[in-house]
């Protein structure tokens, strides 16, 4: 019994010598900080790198356009469900959430020497006036850039003078287009040759994505400013 009291003694010491060691080894000595204690409870995937995100420029592009020219992105409408976005200079011309986009042709006018933007209208080409699409295409100034995005249909309400006129400002595609056809297009007034900057897809129930309508379109692309003197 007598031994009780000096056995506490030195089991006290024990136990705080046990303590100082595992602290000291938790803190890493003297001076030591909290780096070990930081560790464990540092997870594996917090400790690598983070690989750096692609930088994107103007409109989402992946590579910054070259000086003098107009950075721009059109996505075409999906089916009758998602309207269409045009993009110019990372402003949003129109777009469903703008509330400025409709069935049929949505079209952006944009001075083409200073990129901003003139007038933005949807067309109903399914059951609208095309007299009122004609109204707004034929007296356009000469330079001025015209993005076209299709939604739905553009095509029922098409005539001749129509295509016609989209054919003299740059596209291969207005002639052929058709019902229910995807279709986006940059052209301009006075140009001499085809625009470059042109996509189609035909409706056709072998290759639609969707159920009646084809894929929508995506694309993107860099229009050099016009000169003030031509």
């Amino acid at each position: 019994m007598r031994l009780a009291g000096p056995l506490r003694i030195v089991v006290l010491v024990v136990a705080m010598g046990l303590t100082w060691i595992v602290g000291s080894t938790l803190l890493g000595g003297p001076g030591g900080g909290f780096p070990r204690i930081q560790h464990l409870f540092t997870s594996p995937e917090s400790s690598v790198t983070a690989e750096p995100r692609a930088k994107k420029y103007k409109c989402g592009l992946p590579q910054p356009c070259p000086a003098e020219h107009l950075a721009f992105r059109m996505v075409s409408g999906a089916a009758n469900v998602i309207g269409p976005k045009i993009c110019l200079e990372d402003k949003m011309l129109m777009s469903s959430v703008k509330d400025n986009v409709g069935r049929g042709l949505n079209i952006a006018l944009v001075n083409g020497v200073s990129g901003e933007l003139i007038e933005a209208r949807a067309f109903d080409m399914w059951a609208g006036d095309v007299n009122d699409l004609l109204k707004f295409i034929r007296p356009l100034h000469e330079g001025t850039l015209v993005f076209v995005a299709s939604y739905d249909d553009p095509a029922t309400k098409m005539n001749e003078e129509t295509r016609k006129l989209f054919s003299e400002l740059g596209s291969r595609n207005a002639k052929e287009l058709a019902f229910r056809d995807s279709w986006v297009f940059v052209g301009a007034k006075g140009v001499q040759n085809k625009s470059p900057f042109e996509q189609h897809v035909k409706n056709s129930k072998h290759t639609n994505k969707y159920e009646g309508w084809p894929e929508a379109l995506e694309m993107e692309g860099c229009i050099p400013r016009r000169s003030v003197a031509s």
